[in-house]
């Protein structure tokens, strides 16, 4: 009886131990302990089937060495995700899962739109299986099959991308090892996408692999792996100069009748110049793609940020007719609903291309456009950075953490408005104040005229021994008149959140509210509404200031150390999630703001009722409960924007336009430029949907001329 390939299916002799059609290595039955607590489901996978009462089979994916991989719509998050069932050789040994577990631990941290997510290593009644993100469209490998040769363009474009993907896996010390066509999947736009990180690696159970046994697919498999030696980025390095060879020539470098002897060609053998079976290929492309394939690796391009450099350089060199860049991945309808409840971008949910051009051509044009304040009656304020009078350089993210505390802190108040964090620090890069260890008089009048707030607040911080003091004073922004000056006082940095509440109620009383103001006005605790931990909030405000600077990446990261030191710090797993849906990743979007969610009763009431609304506007079915989530934050702060806009986009969503409408109008003077922008072409928008043409133009002419 012979042994049938697990891959190709193809019937092979039964002292074979690789398949004589696709080469891949077959299981044997003397090596491989199989239980019965490790066969796969017996019932057939058909279309709606429920596997581990979670994933809704719709249809399979494709099978390998490791098993089958289905796409499966996935219950309990309401997404699309993919599973690869493992076989029960691979998963018949404790020692392989825990080596999955682990690897799976590490290419988990790998946050890029180049590469595939992977998720968990689960097991369900015996059999194990991975989770991991969904890419619709088509492997590398199928393209090349069916257009038997790319363009240089397009394989510059593709290998770009991968580079970027590897770069980032590098960086967090995570190898591939099994880089291949057909471990890269094209998606519908054109973007390319690594799958199977961690997992390759991982395969070194009895009866797979052993001492001294090759790792990795034979076609591409880079000399060091050939002799089972240490293996770096270089080998992937190398296996993406295979890749290229193949996607410009449509011809693997080195091809054999067993894996071995493939291998031995990589580690003995020069690949042919891929010129002369692509003689219009670009001579420097040639030679790039001969030096990622070099035998000894000292010679290769040592880092994927190298060959990426390269790969741009050449790219440049083509003929612009020849370049192919690839296509961001389109924006759903769901995904931006979403994106505008998080009030970044400046267009409405809803609107076509040619109302989005009209936004971006205002917005250039009104930069420098002077924005009316808000129209209330409430005391304004702009609370400046803190100034760092301790002597120590190392106590200088103070000026900014302290600042955004007591923001975070006052902003509790329906009868106070505060400058939001977002719009002191745009207004601060703007006027060059970033770094300013001091204002002057002229800084601080264009901060309360731009800001559209009529008082300023100053502090600087002092120290002497473990005590820490505040100096502050409130002063009236037209004139610059002190109000009032004081100072708090505490011992060690753990002080510093029962310092902010000090000041807070300070604040609060120089403003002469009523004695029914205050009883009845919103005051928790700040480390109650944020952390208690001084640390975690200093991650938590550098992370704001890489947000702004655009690296979302080094935000995150940044974030994950405030959550790490304060695992309950809602409002870190709340920024997190924005910024994850900032980059397009909205499956840890809605991860993040699930946790958020969950710890939404250690927030401010503002905050909570944002994070409920966010949470529940994510689809249609609980639009309902997202309206009631921010009707609840309108009556106890109605002018606030956040609450106006997303509300505004459900009605918008639902072509309720008169209740869009009004929404939209509550918010049109905002002192933020974009958010004021955002509002008045949601409102024209919403005009328009109601074929009110002339009020539409009114809108927008009114945002040009005030």
């Amino acid at each position: 009886m012979g042994t049938k390939c697990p891959k190709c299916d193809t019937e092979n002799p039964s002292d074979s131990k690789y398949c004589k059609e696709c080469a891949s290595p077959l299981p044997s039955s003397k090596e491989i302990p199989v239980t019965e607590t490790l066969e796969t489901p017996t019932e057939e996978l058909t279309r709606g089937t429920t596997f581990a009462d979670r994933y809704e089979f719709i249809e399979e994916l494709g099978k390998g060495g490791m098993g089958r991989v289905y796409r499966v719509f996935d219950k309990k998050i309401e997404e699309e995700v993919a599973i690869k069932l493992l076989k029960p050789e691979i998963a018949s040994d404790k020692k392989t899962i825990e080596r999955f577990s682990n690897e799976l631990r590490l290419a988990r941290k790998i946050s890029h739109r180049n590469v595939c997510r992977m998720h968990d290593l689960n097991e369900e009644e015996g059999t194990h299986y991975i989770t991991m993100e969904y890419v619709p469209g088509q492997d590398l490998k199928g393209l090349i099959r069916q257009t038997e040769q790319l363009t240089a363009g397009k394989s510059i474009s593709i290998a770009k991308q991968v580079c970027e993907g590897l770069a980032e896996a590098h960086r967090l010390g995570v190898v591939h090892r099994d880089l291949k066509p057909s471990n890269i999947m094209i998606d519908k736009e054109g973007n390319a996408r690594i799958m199977d990180f961690g997992i390759a690696r991982s395969l070194k159970a009895k009866g797979i692999t052993g001492a001294g046994v090759m790792i990795g697919t034979p076609e591409y498999m880079s000399p060091e792996q050939a002799e089972a030696k240490y293996i770096d980025q270089r080998s992937d390095i190398y296996a993406l100069g295979v890749i290229l060879y193949e996607m410009v020539t449509g011809q693997l470098p080195f091809e054999g009748d067993t894996p071995l002897s493939i291998a031995m060609k990589h580690k003995g053998e020069m690949p042919r110049d891929p010129r002369e079976l692509n003689p219009q290929l670009p001579e420097d492309l040639s030679r790039l793609i001969l030096k990622c394939m070099e035998k000894e690796r000292e010679k290769r391009f040592q880092k994927a940020e190298e060959l990426l450099a390269e790969l741009d350089q050449i790219e440049k060199g083509l003929p612009s007719t020849e370049r192919e860049l690839p296509k961001r991945k389109p924006i759903t309808s769901k995904e931006i609903t979403v994106i505008f409840s998080l009030r970044k971008l400046f267009l409405p949910a809803l609107a076509l291309i040619a109302a989005a051009v009209i936004a971006i051509v205002i917005w250039q044009l009104l930069l420098q456009r002077d924005i009316p304040p808000i129209p209330t009656d409430k005391p304004s304020l702009a609370i400046m950075y803190f100034k760092n009078e301790t002597g120590e350089e190392g106590l200088d993210h103070w000026r900014s953490a302290l600042s955004q505390w007591l923001i975070t802190d006052l902003s509790q108040s329906k009868h106070i408005h505060v400058l939001p964090v977002d719009k002191v620090f745009s207004l601060f890069r703007k006027l060059n104040l970033l770094d300013a260890r001091s204002y002057a008089t002229e800084d601080l009048r264009k901060v309360a005229e731009e800001g559209g707030v009529n008082h300023i607040f100053q502090a600087s911080l002092s120290k002497a021994g473990d005590i820490f003091r505040i100096d502050y004073s409130l002063q009236k922004a037209d004139t610059l008149e002190i109000l009032s000056s004081d100072y708090v006082q505490g011992t060690g940095e753990e002080s510093f959140p029962e310092l902010v509440d000090e000041l807070t109620q300070k604040i609060k009383k120089n403003f002469n509210l009523s004695d029914k103001q205050i009883a009845d006005d919103i005051d928790q605790n700040v480390g109650k509404i944020t952390t208690s931990s001084p640390k975690a909030f200093k991650y938590y405000s550098q992370a704001s200031e890489y947000y702004h600077n655009g690296d979302w990446q080094k935000a995150i990261e940044t974030c994950e150390k405030a959550i790490a030191l304060d695992p309950n710090f809602a409002m870190a797993y709340r920024a997190v999630a924005n910024f994850y849906a900032y980059m397009g990743y909205f499956f840890k979007y809605k991860e993040y703001m699930k946790k958020a969610m969950e710890l939404s009763d250690r927030v401010s009431v503002r905050e909570r009722f944002l994070i409920q609304g966010d949470f529940y506007i994510q689809s249609e079915r609980t639009y309902d409960m997202a309206m009631q989530a921010y009707k609840k934050l309108l009556d106890i702060y109605p002018d606030d924007y956040d609450g106006n806009y997303s509300l505004g986009l459900i009605y918008s969503s639902l072509e309720e336009w008169d209740k869009a409408i009004e929404r939209y109008k509550m918010i049109l003077h905002s002192s933020d430029e974009s958010l004021a922008l955002s509002a008045h072409v949601s409102l024209a928008w919403a005009y328009r949907s109601k074929g009110l043409l002339d009020e539409a133009k009114a809108i927008l002419e009114d945002y040009l001329t005030n």
